[in-house]
């Protein structure tokens, strides 16, 4: 069954209205060990903020926010996970809260100027038709309000539609099991509306595939109700991915230098010319990862191991991506792209060696299906230091097999 809208706008409006009047919300009063502020034990924020909280969960635990990201609250309701986002992206990031009830929305900006954050906003809409534009948002959070929707095949799609390339979504929800009849969601549709439009986790799976997101990940995490459950949901979008051309050098190479000064991607300390660049990597398997705007944001590449023809199967590839794009799963789609082109031209072993700091990089290539060989000890001198360097590799299994 759908929930009905009306009902859901006017039953968050008084809530709203109780909490401009100092009251309580009057809501959650049998739930409190399962709902609600608990989820936010420890954030420092005034209890009357904390106590507007009517969700299943924290998203702001999943989102793993960064400083600099454009974060969207799908239903902000008091704007509780707004103030929260905001203090997580700091200055140079942006929080954005929606909702469709005016008094939350007076309630969330009263809230927001008392504690003094500048870097919200709240903007009126449905999370069916969310009045932003595309492509301009990193993270979008939610917490027990995408339940509420009687369209979230539209929720999904919008979703996808603000997302970056590689921006994610991380919401807590609540989901059904299996068998949960018809009937038994009409019972619960009354006191709790989300209990009646609960998915199920395979058919939120299903949904956010179809709206054209990836790296979909449910986890069930507490009961809230029988055959009810509270579940945090992962998701990204899809980067683009093209063949590197002459007209990326100048990002390529950028990326490149950004990544030698991390002082954990290579030995090398200074990225070349173009040219020197261009001749080392073979060309079929020069690939970037491209941004809406069409900036490069990652790029990939191979050069051979050897010339003998026993090894013309095996390369040694690098990854890079940019600074500001990290976190995006933007390197993910980059090896998948990689490894299904190197894959496709008869090659059955990719190699590099890693740094045993760059601990993001060995766990990327390990979830993409690498293994660690071993550890060559004082390899080489970097910036007058002697560094080990971790051989990883990875064989094919649908090539030379």
């Amino acid at each position: 069954m759908k929930p009905d809208r009306d009902a859901v706008r006017d039953r968050y409006a008084t809530v709203a209205r109780r909490a401009l009047a100092g009251e309580g919300t009057g809501m959650l009063t049998g739930d409190a060990d399962r709902l609600g502020a608990v989820h936010y034990a420890g954030a420092d924020l005034p209890a009357e903020v904390a106590a507007t909280s009517l969700g299943c969960g924290n998203p702001l635990a999943v989102a793993e926010l960064k400083p600099g990201e454009t974060v969207l609250d799908l239903g902000s309701g008091g704007g509780l996970d707004v103030l929260l986002s905001a203090r997580r992206v700091g200055p140079g990031g942006r929080a954005i809260g929606l909702d469709m009830t005016d008094d939350m929305l007076t309630l969330a900006r009263r809230y927001a100027e008392q504690a003094g954050v500048g870097n919200v906003e709240f903007v009126k809409g449905t999370i069916e038709r969310i009045p932003l534009p595309d492509a301009t948002v990193d993270v979008v959070i939610s917490n027990c309000v995408i339940a509420l929707s009687p369209d979230k095949p539209a929720v999904f799609g919008e979703i996808a539609r603000v997302l970056r390339p590689g921006g994610r979504l991380g919401v807590t929800d609540i989901l059904a099991d299996d068998s949960l009849t018809d009937a038994e969601r009409a019972t619960r549709a009354g006191a709790v509306e989300c209990l009646g439009g609960a998915l199920t986790a395979e058919r939120y799976r299903a949904l956010l595939g179809n709206a054209g997101l990836g790296g979909i990940d449910v986890q069930l995490t507490h009961e809230v109700g029988d055959k009810l459950h509270s579940a945090i949901i992962r998701a990204t979008k899809p980067v683009q991915v093209a063949a590197m051309t002459s007209e990326h050098a100048d990002q390529v190479l950028a990326i490149y230098q950004a990544g030698l000064d991390t002082g954990h991607a290579s030995f090398e300390t200074a990225a070349p010319g173009w040219a020197t660049w261009e001749a080392a990597h073979l060309p079929e398997h020069r690939l970037v990862a491209l941004g809406p705007d069409g900036r490069v944001v990652g790029w990939a590449a191979v050069t051979a191991v050897s010339s003998r023809c026993v090894y013309a199967g095996v390369v040694e590839h690098s990854v890079y991506v940019d600074p500001d794009a990290r976190g995006r799963g933007v390197g993910e789609v980059l090896l998948a792209a990689l490894i299904a082109s190197t894959e496709d031209a008869g090659i059955w072993t990719i190699q590099s060696g890693v740094f045993p700091e760059n601990t993001a990089s060995r766990e990327l290539h390990r979830r993409a299906g690498f293994r660690e060989v071993g550890v060559r000890e004082r390899v080489g001198r970097h910036h007058g230091v002697w560094r080990d360097v971790v051989l990883i590799e990875r064989r094919s299994t649908r090539v030379g097999t």
